[in-house]
């Protein structure tokens, strides 16, 4: 129930009631309507956009997510990079390095396979990125694979190429006897007349005539194996074993330079020309021996000769004369 509000008048000396005006009531209603409904539009208007308003929690994590994509982009370009330089390595290897050192290739499939059975990747679907994310983490793995094949098969050619380094410097590839101490090429491989007998027959090694005293160098690195002159017609003789098949004989020696079992490399002098043993005259009868089989011992000093020193001994080599020993 409304208040009842008075007013006193002087002229009656009495309280009378104030009446409300009827254009102020109406002006009131109206402002109350006009409030109502202005509150209405603005909760009207704030329900509509209430979800698209971002707190700054919202916008933080959101700009999280753009750089993160932004980095699995960036990674997958470099991963391309990658990939592509790795291609070339593993290009070459196959080409070039492993048909070198007589190694088989390595095959493709081999080189890029997957990894198959469960789905390794199952922890990373169900994100608004998955497909990235898997597909750059499969990629990762992939290559980390062929990164280990590649190491592996470069261990492999590093091994290989020592073992061709060891083997050339084992073939006994130079000449025994240096060109300037020598008088002439007596004989070579082949059939020749025996000096003492005049009979026709094989001769094993090549035969270097030089003054007594004159150097004999070791063709190639090994191991001396024998330094005495215990076996028939060598005289003082020295045999030094090369590995891999490999050994050379240097006989008719006057003194030796190294002992049993003592390590040479290629151009040491182990001894000194002589006529110990079955021989006519001061000179180095020199073999080659490969897998206990006698071989030329011609086909070996392409570590020493010129293409013009190599062509006269080889015309002086082949003339079937009579040898030495």
């Amino acid at each position: 129930m409304s208040k009842v509000k008075y007013y006193y008048d002087h002229e009656t000396l009495s309280y009378r009631r104030i009446e409300p005006k009827k254009g102020k009531k109406l002006g009131l209603v109206a402002i109350f309507i006009t409030g109502m409904i202005l509150s209405g539009f603005l909760f009207f208007i704030a329900t509509s956009y209430i979800p698209n308003v971002k707190t700054p929690r919202v916008l933080s994590l959101e700009r999280e997510l753009n750089n993160a994509e932004l980095n699995y982009q960036i990674l997958n370009n470099k991963l391309t990079q990658i990939e592509s330089v790795l291609s070339n390595i593993e290009e070459r290897d196959n080409n070039i390095y492993r048909i070198y050192f007589e190694a088989n290739p390595i095959p493709d499939e081999q080189r890029q396979a997957g990894f198959g059975g469960v789905n390794r990747y199952k922890h990373l679907e169900g994100f608004d990125n998955s497909d990235l994310i898997v597909n750059t983490t499969e990629r990762l793995e992939v290559l980390q694979k062929r990164l280990v094949v590649q190491s592996k098969s470069l261990d492999e050619i590093t091994e290989l190429a020592k073992e061709k380094e060891d083997l050339l410097a084992a073939i006994p590839a130079i000449q025994p006897v240096k060109n300037e101490d020598l008088t002439r090429i007596a004989s070579g491989y082949g059939w020749r007349s025996d000096p003492f007998t005049k009979a026709r027959k094989f001769h094993y090694g090549m035969d270097f005539t030089a003054p007594r005293g004159t150097p004999i160098f070791a063709t190639g690195d090994g191991v001396v194996t024998r330094a005495d002159n215990r076996s028939s017609g060598y005289g003082e003789h020295i045999r030094v074993d090369h590995g891999y098949g490999y050994v050379s004989l240097y006989a008719h020696l006057s003194k030796y330079n190294v002992r049993r079992g003592q390590k040479v490399k290629r151009g040491d002098i182990i001894g000194f020309v002589g006529s110990t043993g079955r021989s006519q005259a001061p000179h180095l009868h020199y073999e080659v021996f490969k897998d206990d089989n006698r071989i030329n011992p011609l086909n070996f000093y392409y570590g020493s000769l010129t293409a013009d020193e190599f062509d006269a001994m080889l015309k002086a080599a082949t003339i079937e004369n009579q040898s030495l020993d």
